[in-house]
């Protein structure tokens, strides 16, 4: 099945698209789509509703991030090899863990917000990893089972602040704005296989990402069951899984975007997004 959440910001409602691709609200059905509501068998419950008798979403209702209430945002870094390598970096022999702060998490068509000082920002189309119930100690093959689905994700970098400003990349990766999700949460049963899904990312028309899962460095189930280890990730956290090639800042010369950029961007079964960057409303 595919979830969203529609309406205005801080007052999205759930829903869920049926059999003909109509988008339904479920607001009478569950509170939000997030935390406990993400568990497998909780979503399951779902697919058995008569979707006939739910009401449509009117045409042109904004969308919210696919998931409410993110509680952590783990990212993976340099999991495509040809993206290590356009970024001229080694192809990691671990999982690269960071952190994004969960109030870069925005609808998959709001503006992205250009920082007032920004000189450096880029785009990255990515598979999402939605989590859908407490995981500690897993292994590969029990991973899963604890996956509540798949979303598309924008992981939107500040290069400068990320490479030049020293520590931790969590300071390129968490203006807000910086991380769309959806639109739709996608369930695993509809997506198949997470590791052949082709992604594209276009900036203003001209294409700058093409790539495809199969070949990323640590798959799906591997990085959950790694990141177990470390962490007891939560119903609601989302796994930004890396980037194939094309980011800005690995063409010669590097392209950054400017206020007035378009970048659209989608992924075979999860949907597509479409962000105008504009400058913050925050000034220098």
């Amino acid at each position: 099945m595919k979830f969203f959440r529609h309406g205005p910001l801080g007052q999205e409602r759930p829903g869920l698209i049926d059999a003909q691709g109509l988008l339904r609200d479920l607001s009478g059905q569950v509170e939000d789509i997030g935390g406990e509501a993400l568990h497998p068998s909780a979503l399951a419950t779902w697919a058995a509703l008569d979707t006939t008798r739910l009401p449509l979403v009117p045409e042109g209702t904004r969308l919210g991030a696919c998931v409410a209430g993110v509680g952590n945002l783990v990212g993976i870094g340099l999991n495509y090899a040809d993206h290590a390598a356009e970024a001229g970096l080694a192809a990691p022999g671990q999982p690269i863990a960071f952190n994004k702060h969960n109030g870069s998490v925005s609808g998959p068509n709001d503006d992205i917000w250009l920082p007032p000082d920004s000189q450096k920002l880029d785009w990255e189309v990515e598979l999402g990893i939605v989590m859908g119930q407490r995981t500690w100690h897993v292994s590969p093959d029990q991973a899963m089972a604890h996956i509540a689905g798949f979303c598309l994700v924008n992981d939107v970098s500040e290069r400068s602040y990320q490479m030049e400003r020293e520590g931790q990349w969590v300071k390129g990766k968490s203006y807000p704005t910086h991380c769309p999700l959806g639109p739709w949460l996608v369930t695993p049963d509809e997506l198949g296989d997470p590791q052949n899904v082709d992604l594209w990312l276009e900036v203003n028309g001209v294409a700058r990402q093409r790539g495809n899962t199969r070949t990323m460095i640590f798959g799906v189930t591997h990085i959950v069951s790694y990141l177990s280890q470390f962490m007891a990730l939560q119903p609601g956290d989302v796994i930004p899984s890396g980037t194939p090639p094309g980011v800005g800042m690995g063409h010669k010369p590097p392209i950054y975007l400017k206020a007035g950029d378009v970048v659209t961007l989608g992924g075979r079964g999860l949907g597509e997004q479409r962000q105008v960057v504009v400058k913050s409303p925050v000034t220098a």
